[in-house]
């Protein structure tokens, strides 16, 4: 399976292609007269048509221009590019521009063309890898066919929302409704374009809510079974009382189309953020300055906590917040504001929807004992430069050597072949001559650790929170493992320069 974000019709040079974008919401201060007052009413009508007649008008189609920049090598992106580039004359041409065209859909949230929408259906390509290209031009269709060209009030990436502005007045126009009133199982109704054809509606039921599909600071969706596909994007979702409870933003599918995974950013987290774009402001976010990753069965296992209360701290970015605070890699966070850490309130989201500069106590657990400290939220960084933190560059393999000896407690618990660190190991895998570990020079293709992905190269950094600098303190930590009752370990685990993360691997059964 994979996550088709997004779900744009794009059409470049004549050719149907799938323009798959970006990701979640976010929260600032919420403007109450936006919810409606009513909540969604139980049951289902007979039909939907008096319910859709009212909201159709308000749902609009977005079109976009932009200038794409393409290889003039026709073989470009294959392996034959620099054979048949060459040949044809054609390997030092300039890039060839192309004019594009980007399809969305969007709603009308007030009779003076204010309507709502995807940041990535008026995007375009752009940000896309590989691509160079910037949109010209952004056009909204009415029902009625009438056409204009829209400004860009605002755009939040982050969120993946955006406001445009269009010179009309007297329009139909809809109002967010309050999703944190939804229920799975109520019915809901999308309108919008998908593949191109203008106000496709469909209807379905709440699938699950507080769905987490891409780990962002908001990824807070609401996933449903009514029909969404490309095209869909920016467009709204209904509830039966004609209010927006999300803007349809995603698929979960294997080929692109319709399989019945579709997932909306809920008005709960979208209302605020389009206040904010609106208004003319940025969306600001609290940010603490932490990588983290899920307690999964065999992390929580291996600090014998339960699992899914909590994150771990895979990483501190120096100097941020955490850091500041006294936040150390391999705490696991419980609890931010006195609002417990869960899969449904995740720490990113938590913290995203703190305001900035805020002083919050953050309670932590390490090494089994509980403690409260309190941070001061930094602002979140874009998110290119979000992209930059931990980004590194994977280094060098290892000689072949066998495994040394003092190194076979390791491989019977463990499945790894370990080796300490020396100078002349740190410069063949391109780390810093500091660096202090273990590095796993073996990896036995039927243990846990192999199914985990550790491979030849890696470096053990701590056992169990404990920093290892030989095979032989490996071995110490699994058997004071063993003798706790623990089936796991916890292994911080860096390869190359990119930051260690957290590893549970199952301890092989001394049986």
């Amino acid at each position: 399976m994979r996550l088709a974000y997004a779900i744009t019709t794009a059409l470049v040079a004549g050719a149907s292609v799938a323009t798959l974008a970006l990701q979640s919401p976010v929260t600032a201060q919420t403007d109450t007269a936006l919810f409606a007052a009513s909540a969604p009413r139980a049951g289902a009508p007979g039909s939907f048509a008096d319910l859709v007649e009212k909201l159709q008008p308000a749902v609009v189609n977005i079109a976009t221009k932009e200038r794409v920049q393409v290889s003039a090598n026709p073989f470009a992106g294959t392996p034959l590019a620099e054979m048949f580039g060459n040949q044809l004359g054609q390997g030092g041409e300039k890039p060839i521009t192309r004019e594009a065209q980007s399809l969305g859909s969007g709603f009308i949230i007030s009779s003076d063309g204010y309507i709502v929408t995807n940041n990535h259906v008026i995007s375009g390509h752009a940000g896309q890898s590989g691509v160079n290209s910037k949109v010209s031009s952004i056009t909204v269709i009415l029902p009625d066919r009438r056409e204009f060209t829209a400004k860009l009030i605002g755009k939040d990436p982050t969120s993946d929302l955006a406001v445009l502005k269009i010179d009309a007045t007297g329009l139909p126009f809809v109002r967010f409704g309050d999703s944190t009133k939804a229920r799975v199982g109520d019915w809901v109704v999308a309108i919008g374009q998908p593949l191109g054809l203008q106000g496709t509606v469909t209807a379905g039921i709440i699938s699950a809510i507080h769905r987490n599909v891409d780990g962002g600071p908001n990824s807070r969706f609401i996933q449903t079974d009514a029909a969404i596909n490309q095209g869909n994007s920016g467009g709204p979702m209904f509830d039966l009382n004609g209010n927006v409870i999300g803007i349809n933003s995603q698929i979960e599918t294997p080929n692109g189309g319709n399989v019945g995974l579709g997932f909306a950013i809920p008005s709960e987290v979208a209302a605020p953020i389009i206040n904010t774009l609106k208004g003319g402001a940025a969306v600001r976010r609290g940010y603490l300055g932490v990588q983290i990753q899920q307690l999964d069965e065999g992390i929580a296992d291996s600090l014998g906590l339960k699992k899914n209360q909590g994150e771990l701290v895979a990483s501190v970015v120096p100097g941020g917040a955490a850091a500041r605070a006294g936040i150390r890699q391999g705490d696991v966070i419980a609890k931010v504001n006195n609002v417990d850490v869960t899969p449904d309130q995740t720490l990113s989201f938590i913290v995203a929807g703190l305001p900035v500069n805020a002083r919050v106590p953050i309670e932590v657990i390490r090494n089994g004992q509980h403690q409260t400290l309190v941070a001061t939220l930094a602002e979140r960084p874009s998110e290119e430069k979000l992209a930059a933190i931990g980004r590194g560059n994977r280094g060098g393999g290892l000689g072949d050597d066998g495994a040394a000896p003092g190194q076979q407690a390791s491989k019977a618990s463990l499945g790894l072949a370990l080796q300490s660190l020396t100078p002349e190991i740190n410069q063949q895998l391109g780390v810093p001559e500091a660096t202090r570990g273990v590095v796993v020079v073996n990896v036995d293709p039927e243990s846990d650790a192999a199914t985990k992905g550790l491979q030849r190269g890696d470096i053990i950094v701590s056992v169990n929170q404990l920093p290892v600098t030989a095979p032989a303190q490996v071995s110490a930590a699994v058997a004071s493992a063993r003798a706790s009752g623990r089936s796991n370990v916890l292994l911080s685990v860096q390869r190359g320069n990119t930051p260690a993360q957290y590893v549970a691997v199952k301890l092989v059964s001394d049986k």
